[in-house]
């Protein structure tokens, strides 16, 4: 990989209602304003050489990505390591309650009702972003969530996670080459190892 573009998907049905999807069996498409944000994204990747498209097992990303990319022939790889958080007895319930939950329990609480703690998440971010380090494609355009692009631009900017991230806009591409996305591995990993807030 010499470089990977990371892009969150199009607005989704859940995520203009601000509520929280980490089941990807659950149907949770792109809305109308979502789709346009896909096509427009596809406009501004026309010259991009990408050689590889990776999504996650949620249909909003593949849907982004249809949209994006059209009828050009590019490869797809399903990387389920950067799939949205499983939230537990949050799923399906609004953004901001977790937030405030996240916001005041340390990256090692499991979320009622079984959801993932903050380091099981970034450990396997840190897998995902592996796999995509090791691959062989020059440009590599990733249609994930929010959260893994928000670690990873903070990792690489030498910065660890916070208990609430920023969110990410839809459908705009944030480009890492192959040593910023090494930095964040590398920064991300210490994290999950010695799991402080900062």
């Amino acid at each position: 990989m010499e470089r990977a573009l990371f892009v969150r998907h199009g607005e989704s049905v859940y995520s203009v209602r601000a509520r929280v999807n980490g089941d990807p069996t659950v149907a949770c498409g792109l809305t109308e304003l979502g789709r346009q944000q896909s096509e427009q994204l596809g406009e501004r990747l026309t010259g991009e050489p990408i050689e590889l498209c990776v999504v996650t097992e949620f249909p909003r990303t593949q849907e982004t990505a249809d949209l994006a990319l059209g009828d050009r022939k590019i490869p797809r790889l399903v990387l389920a390591d950067l799939n949205d958080p499983f939230y537990g007895a949050f799923e399906g319930g609004p953004l901001a309650e977790y937030r405030r939950w996240a916001a005041t329990h340390g990256p090692e609480d499991v979320p009622p009702g079984g959801g993932e703690t903050r380091v099981a998440i970034a450990t396997r971010y840190v897998r995902g972003f592996e796999t995509i380090l090791g691959r062989e494609e020059g440009t590599i355009l990733v249609v994930c969530h929010s959260l893994p692009i928000a670690f990873a631009l903070a990792s690489a900017d030498g910065r660890g996670p916070r208990a609430k991230m920023p969110l990410i806009t839809p459908a705009e591409p944030h480009v890492l080459y192959a040593d910023q996305l090494a930095q964040a591995v590398t920064r991300l990993g210490a994290w999950t190892r010695k799991p402080v807030y900062t």
